[in-house]
């Protein structure tokens, strides 16, 4: 999900009416870079944090199990898992989230003349980093159930003949779409799934971009002393914190997928799945919002930062 970034509001340029378009094009290679490059720094934790969570609700794997597996493969193939399914699927998502908030930077800093390492704050910024954020992550789930749920446990012969060539971590083989259920009709994700995806990353988005700045100004002085290290243990805290309001929609969306018997089943059974696996999914998935919306933002404010800077030095010295 949209990883938050400590807002710096700058002074406006001198020239209102100007664009600060000086090394435009390097600027957004600045942008893509430090996006590529603090995806690739916590991508693969969450991928395998992500991949637990669902064959838990799924098939009741336990998490540390399925964690221990998944790091077990990655040693053994590496190149596997760097470019399966799920770890591109998880690429994708937060390289664009943090190219997205960048891109935006930069575009404000051009149109409003400001210094090229600016950092807006406002609406537009909240708006395209969660609908870019939004779009692709619903999307990710619903490939991660078919990959990894209940309904996408028995391989085809097909698939067993392949599966000594290249394969995905967890030993499951490549597939550039979801498996192919050779049962009638494969079961689709239900539209419910769906909404309940999107509620869930709307909590943690609100979390990560309002809830700092309007809650960080009353975190005690013994905890924080600083107005910025208030504002970062609010970054770091709060989206953590929302998890565990965040996570039952989640399970429930998984649910709805993995068990969708003719007829449907009553609430109490599904309440009943949701609170088993309540806890160790809570706890799996505040250690993937930790390095997303922590360390990946962190890093990715400090590539641009540093790039930009540099930018600007070389600007000067010309």
């Amino acid at each position: 999900m949209s990883p938050p970034r400590q807002d710096v509001v700058s002074t406006p340029g001198t020239s209102p009416g100007s664009w600060n378009t000086d090394s435009l094009g390097r600027r957004l290679a600045v942008d893509a870079v430090s996006a590529a490059g603090a995806a690739i720094m916590i991508c693969p934790l969450i991928t395998i944090i992500d991949k637990a969570i669902i064959e838990k609700a799924a098939k009741g794997v336990g998490i540390s199990q399925s964690l221990k597996s998944s790091i077990v493969s990655i040693l053994k193939r590496p190149h596997s898992f760097f470019i399966s399914t799920p770890f591109l699927l998880i690429y994708t998502l937060y390289g664009s989230t943090y190219l997205t908030a960048n891109v935006i930077d930069t575009v404000t800093s051009t149109m409003n003349d400001r210094p090229f390492s600016h950092v807006s704050a406002g609406v537009t910024k909240f708006l395209a980093t969660a609908g870019v954020n939004l779009s692709i992550c619903v999307y990710k789930d619903a490939r991660f159930a078919r990959l990894f749920g209940a309904q996408g446990n028995t391989p085809s012969p097909n698939t067993l003949a392949t599966s000594s060539g290249s394969q995905k971590f967890g030993q499951a083989p490549i597939h550039c779409h979801p498996p192919v259920s050779h049962s009638p009709q494969a079961p689709k994700i239900p539209l419910r799934s769906f909404g309940l995806f999107c509620f869930r990353d709307s909590m943690t988005i609100f979390a990560s971009f309002n809830l700092p700045t309007l809650l960080s100004p009353y975190i005690p002085d013994i905890l924080a002393s600083t107005p910025s290290s208030k504002l970062a243990l609010a970054q770091f805290s709060i989206p953590a914190t929302v998890q565990i309001f965040s996570t039952p929609p989640h399970l429930l969306g998984l649910d709805l997928y993995n068990r969708q018997p003719p007829g449907g089943l009553p609430a109490s059974d599904r309440w009943a799945r949701v609170k088993r696996d309540w806890a160790p999914s809570v706890l799996a998935r505040i250690g993937r919002i930790v390095p997303a919306y922590g360390l990946g933002g962190v890093v990715n404010t400090k590539f641009r930062a540093k790039g930009m800077k540099a930018l600007e030095e070389e600007r000067d010295v010309l």
